[in-house]
């Protein structure tokens, strides 16, 4: 998309906070970097996760969010100040619905490819003090995505989102997100996901072939019954 730029670019450290009476590490605590950043294969330089389990790594190298989101937040939790879901991208122009799993953008001097929808946990309700945060945010879909490092190098806020190939399967991050994770009776968009079952982690493709064959069982059932 000619108009998707990038607004703002944050990095940050891990640090301890407390949910639920107990410590935890996370970095979704991130600050607007100034200038020029270097990005590698596992992010941008300066940038941390507290759970490197469930974070970070190579297809979730940099978390990209919609800035569009926020007038829509901003009515319903108050005025959050970016970046507020622990994104390394604020973008602009560039939506979950628009991000084909496996097109290629490039910004900069870096390509990325868009990976996986983010599956929202519960550091985003202790991070902002709303115990059901993390269930909003999968609920609206505002959610923003990962992608992959294709080519290291540097990027600023104001470059542009220039989309250098995308898939024909034309499945969006928006698209997984829904199916996997709000509309799970959906079994038109479950098979349509397993069809294309290559490009979504080995887990979630799991996932989905346990629910296809839970929806044959229960069809099954109907019947006999």
């Amino acid at each position: 998309m000619s108009d998707a730029h990038v607004a703002v670019v944050s990095t940050g450290t891990a640090r301890r906070m407390s949910w639920r009476g107990r410590p935890v590490d996370s970095a979704i605590a991130k600050t607007p970097v100034a200038g020029q950043v270097e990005v590698g294969p596992l992010g941008l330089a300066g940038d941390e996760q507290g759970d490197r389990v469930n974070h970070g790594g190579p297809d979730k190298a940099v978390l990209l969010y919609p800035g569009e989101h926020y007038a829509a937040w901003a009515g319903e939790v108050g005025e959050l100040a970016t970046p507020a879901f622990g994104e390394n991208l604020t973008t602009s122009g560039l939506l979950e619905g628009d991000a084909v799993i496996g097109a290629v953008y490039s910004v900069g001097s870096v390509l990325l490819q868009v990976s996986q929808p983010r599956r929202p946990c519960y550091k985003l309700a202790a991070h902002h003090g709303v115990k059901d945060m993390a269930v909003r945010t999968q609920r609206t879909g505002r959610t923003g995505f990962y992608c992959r490092v294709l080519r290291a190098g540097r990027l600023a806020a104001g470059d542009v989102l220039e989309l250098v190939s995308s898939p024909a399967h034309g499945i969006t991050a928006a698209e997984v997100h829904r199916v996997l994770n709000v509309d799970r009776e959906d079994l038109v968009g479950t098979r349509r996901l397993l069809r294309h079952a290559h490009v979504l982690p080995e887990s979630w493709a799991e996932l989905l072939r346990r629910r296809g064959e839970g929806f044959v069982e229960d069809q099954a059932a109907r019947l006999r019954g």
